[in-house]
């Protein structure tokens, strides 16, 4: 009695899960990393915005108007001030030791200045070698000097007679109205770990599927795995890599149960798009892994260029620097990596609440990365008869 087709994927799956629990690599790669990284980027970032940056102060004024300035700066959410220097080159010194992110800058004269409506300036120094403590530190004192020229400027107009409302109407004409959008706490944690997470799934899925069809190559065992599928590579593809995708889905579903269940990020549309969104990445991901070692016939030169891509796929996705502000060649580019589309479906569909049907265009690019392998299949069962493994 022949076998089925059925029966030949489930034995090609059991091969396939003895083989992962007998390699301590697989479990590593497929669950101990993956979760520990969601685990360690969501207790590093779990105050969602830094805090109480150290910051310093060179008031050489030193007037009621200027402590009352660095009072209302260390009040700040963000800025902390932790130490009063007598001079720049004592400050300058501290930001060069890394003790200090930035110094406020206050020169002689400067209250003096500002009463006598002759413009003075105040200067504050940043460290942008840490961009994150940077960009925070500098809206802090620059929103602070802006509040000391008002408060200083109210108090000249109500001695002249004016009114408060008179008064704030010449130093704020236009009453701005801020409201940021899908994360109103600008919660780095947000921000980065519902790309990070998936980016770095895909980075594991990439190196577990080249490095599966690899061994069985090292191990010479490719030709029995081709036999149990009946010389069909497409047979022994899907049976192999089956239990991979089960695993790598349940850690996609344990990633965003933990984000949107646990965490409590936002999800305007509901989790069970971001499953499916999160089962169409495993998919793309391990078929351009397969499209990787079939292109290549190498384990070595697959995880390398697996590596590579995934890499690269943080950097060109999207979410550190927009796409749109790329050069239009690498605008183009963007499209080759799975994870830049997933990053679409979770901006459409999770911030932004979108139905599914209106991120089609994410979902038809990641359906595509799934044909990748057919272009692959002969030369890759060909390598798997003749290849012979080199050390």
């Amino acid at each position: 009695m022949p076998i089925t087709i059925h029966k030949r994927l489930l034995l090609i799956s059991i091969r396939e899960l003895r083989r992962i629990a007998g390699k301590p690599m697989y479990v590593f790669c497929m669950l101990i990393a993956p979760i520990f990284c969601f685990i360690f980027f969501t207790t590093l970032m779990s105050k969602g915005l830094p805090n109480n940056l150290p910051a310093g102060v060179v008031d050489l004024d030193n007037t009621s108007t200027t402590r009352n300035i660095i009072r209302n700066l260390d009040a700040f959410q963000n800025t902390r001030i932790i130490e009063q220097f007598s001079s720049f080159n004592d400050a300058r010194e501290a930001m060069q030791k890394g003790e200090i992110y930035s110094f406020y800058y206050i020169p002689e004269g400067t209250t003096e200045a500002a009463i006598a409506g002759r413009q003075p300036t105040v200067s504050f120094y940043i460290n942008y070698s840490y961009l994150i403590a940077g960009s925070l530190l500098y809206k802090d004192q620059r929103t602070m000097s802006e509040l000391a020229s008002g408060a200083i400027g109210r108090s000249t107009l109500l001695a002249k007679g004016a009114t408060m409302d008179q008064a704030m109407t010449y130093l704020q004409p236009i009453v701005i109205d801020t409201h940021a959008l899908n994360n109103p706490w600008l919660n780095y944690s947000v921000y980065l770990c519902n790309t990070l997470f998936p980016g770095i799934l895909m980075l594991l899925i990439f190196l577990t599927t080249s490095y599966a069809l690899g061994v069985e190559i090292k191990d010479n065992t490719a030709g029995q795995l081709l036999k149990m599928a009946d010389n069909s590579i497409t047979t022994a593809l899907t049976g192999k890599l089956l239990p991979h995708t089960i695993i790598f889905f349940i850690v996609a579903v344990f990633y965003n149960v933990y984000l949107y269940g646990f965490q409590h990020f936002p999800c305007n549309s509901g989790i069970l798009p971001m499953l499916l969104s999160g089962l169409l990445l495993v998919l793309a991901s391990q078929a351009l892994g397969i499209f990787f070692f079939g292109l290549f016939g190498s384990m070595r030169l697959s995880m390398s260029a697996a590596s590579l891509w995934g890499v690269l796929s943080f950097s060109i996705s999207g979410f550190t620097f927009p796409v749109m502000a790329m050069h239009p060649t690498l605008q183009a580019l963007s499209n080759l990596f799975p994870l830049r589309h997933y990053f679409l479906l979770y901006v459409n569909l999770a911030l932004n609440g979108y139905p599914l049907v209106y991120a089609w265009h994410s979902i038809a690019a990641l359906l595509i990365f799934m044909i990748l392998p057919f272009f692959v299949l002969k030369k890759l069962r060909n390598e798997m008869l003749h290849y012979t493994y080199i050390p």
